[in-house]
């Protein structure tokens, strides 16, 4: 037994070269479903659907950590550090991650924005 029929056992297989439905089936098909009266839930308008998505706060609270007394030191390490290797200076692979910052900002952030999440 192949591994191809032992697949086709489980799925149906499909030919290209199958005859495909006359064009009068497929249009009387499609008439039909035309006429069908469309369901309650979409003659609502999309408007109401769609909730407006509040405002993301987390760019601006992190913002404001990586600001912070705690984390500004760290932050101005790793934005040298960028300027350094943008303008060629720093060592070869150098990449500047410096994830004592991220982390520092991450750890001031989170407990601000779960605190202000409904």
């Amino acid at each position: 037994m192949s591994l191809s029929s032992f697949f086709s056992s489980f799925l149906s297989v499909v030919h290209a070269d199958a005859p495909e439905e006359p064009s009068e089936q497929k249009e009387a098909v499609e008439a039909t479903e035309e006429v069908e009266e469309p369901s309650e839930e979409a003659e609502k308008p999309e408007a109401e659907e769609e909730e407006e998505e509040p405002e993301d706060l987390f760019p601006q609270i992190r913002e404001d950590c990586q600001n912070s007394a705690k984390c500004a030191p760290l932050t101005k390490h790793f934005e040298h550090c960028q300027e350094k290797v943008s303008s060629g200076k720093g060592y070869k692979g150098e990449d500047c991650v410096e994830e004592l910052m991220m982390h520092c900002a991450d750890a001031c952030a989170a407990p601000k924005l779960f605190s202000k999440l409904r």
